[in-house]
C-alpha cells in the first residue's frame, strides 16, 4: 500500500505536534470528556514548545463541529508550526491511549499500521434498476470514513417486471423486461468501473437482491470481477429505504470481508517477503533497512503489527520520500522492520 497523504505531511515545516485520541464509547458526557482529555494533552504540547497558532488550529480539530464523534471514533492529528496536516480516523487498538508529542518527523507508526489494517471498500447495493454505491473505508468493527454516496439509475424506460403467468401473450413483455434489466445492469456496471479505476478499492461488494446483484457480478469486467465478492445480506433498496436491521446486517458483513482482505494482504506481504529473502532482494533491522534507503533500494517497508522499531518514525519518513510501499509482515524479523528491495544491494556491507 502506498500511503500518498504521508508525503504531504512530512514536506510541511516542522517541528510536528502529534496527537493520538484513542476510541472510547459513547456517554451523555462525551463532550466534557473530551474536553478534559484535550485540555491535558494540549498543555504537554505547549509545554513542548507549539506555537500558539498550532494549537488553536488543532483545538479547532478536536472540539470544534463534531467533539462527540472525535470522543467515540479516535483521531489521529499531526499539525505543523501553523497548521493541521493530518486529520483522520484512528482506532487505539493497540491500546496506547491518549498521546501528544513534538517532534521531526511526527510519529506515525501507529496511523501506519492502522491504515494497513483497514480495508479500501466500494460497495454497490443493487436491483435490477438502479444502484447506491458507497465508497468506505473499514478497520475491524470501526468504519473509518465514508465518501460520496452515489445513486445510479438505469437508462432503460421499459419495465424490468415480468408478467406472473406465462401465456404466449406474455413473452414479448418477458422479453422486453430481460433486456431493460440487462440494460441497466450494464449502465451500473458502467459507472461502477469508472469509480474503481479513480479510487482503487481492495474489494467491490455486490449487495442487494438476488438477480440484480448476480447479474451485475457477471457484468462485470474480469478484473473487477476478481474483486468482487457477493454479500449475502443488504437486499434493501438502493435509493436508501432498506430497515435499520438490514442496514446492520450489511454492516456486519462488511466488517468480515474486511477482515478477509487484511488478512489476506498481510499473508501476501509476508509471503513476498519470503521469495524475496531467497533471490537476496529484502533487508531487515534498522541498519540495514536505513542503508537500503539510502541507496533508493526500498520497494516496500514491512512494519510488525505489534512491535515497534527503534527511530521507525525516521525509517517511515525517508522511505515515504523514497516513493515505497508500506505493509506489515507477520514473520519476525531483527528489529521488527523488514523491507521488500528493488534490486539486490549490498546493505549489509553499506549498514557495516
Amino acid at each position: 500500500m502506498q500511503l500518498t497523504n504521508l508525503r504531504g505531511v512530512y514536506e510541511a515545516q516542522g517541528p510536528f505536534a502529534t496527537v493520538y485520541l484513542e476510541a472510547r464509547s459513547p456517554a451523555d458526557d462525551a463532550e466534557d470528556q473530551l474536553r478534559l482529555r484535550w485540555q491535558d494533552l494540549r498543555a504537554q504540547l505547549a509545554d513542548a514548545g507549539t506555537p500558539d497558532v498550532a494549537l488553536t488550529e488543532l483545538d479547532e480539530a478536536v472540539t470544534g463541529p463534531a467533539p462527540t464523534e472525535v470522543h467515540t471514533e479516535g483521531r489521529v492529528l499531526v499539525a505543523d508550526q501553523t497548521r493541521v496536516v493530518l486529520n483522520e480516523h484512528f482506532d487505539a487498538a493497540q491500546g496506547s491511549g491518549d498521546l501528544a508529542t513534538v517532534g521531526e518527523p511526527p510519529q506515525l507508526g501507529d496511523y501506519v499500521r492502522h491504515r494497513l489494517g483497514a480495508a479500501r471498500m466500494l460497495v454497490v447495493i443493487a436491483d435490477q434498476q438502479q444502484a447506491l454505491i458507497r465508497r468506505l473505508v473499514v478497520s475491524g468493527e470501526d468504519l473509518l470514513a465514508s465518501g460520496q454516496e452515489e445513486s445510479v439509475q438505469g437508462s432503460s424506460v421499459e419495465s424490468v417486471h415480468k408478467p406472473r403467468q406465462g401465456a404466449l401473450s406474455h413473452k414479448q413483455i418477458q422479453r422486453s423486461a430481460d433486456e431493460a434489466a440487462t440494460q441497466n445492469i450494464r449502465d451500473i456496471t458502467q459507472r461502477v468501473a469508472k469509480i474503481a479505476d479513480s479510487w482503487n478499492p481492495d474489494v467491490i461488494v455486490v449487495a442487494g437482491e438476488t438477480q440484480g446483484r448476480r447479474a451485475l457480478h457477471e457484468e462485470l469486467p474480469k478484473a473487477l470481477q476478481e474483486l468482487a465478492v457477493e454479500a449475502e445480506t443488504g437486499g434493501g433498496i438502493p435509493a436508501g429505504n432498506a430497515d435499520e436491521g438490514t442496514e446492520q446486517a450489511l454492516r456486519d458483513e462488511l466488517t468480515v470481508i474486511a477482515r478477509r482482505v487484511v488478512i489476506a494482504r498481510g499473508n501476501e506481504q509476508t509471503d513476498r517477503y519470503g521469495e524475496a529473502t531467497g533471490h537476496g532482494r529484502s533487508a531487515e533491522g534498522v541498519e540495514e533497512i536505513r542503508a537500503a534507503i539510502r541507496l533508493g533500494a526500498v520497494d516496500t517497508l514491512l512494519l510488525r503489527q505489534d512491535e515497534r522499531a527503534e527511530g521507525e518514525g525516521q525509517l517511515l519518513a525517508d522511505a515515504s520520500a523514497s516513493g515505497a510501499f508500506f505493509g506489515l509482515v507477520g514473520a519476525p524479523v531483527s528489529g521488527a522492520v523488514a523491507a521488500v528491495l528493488r534490486y539486490e544491494a549490498p546493505v549489509q556491507d553499506v549498514a557495516d
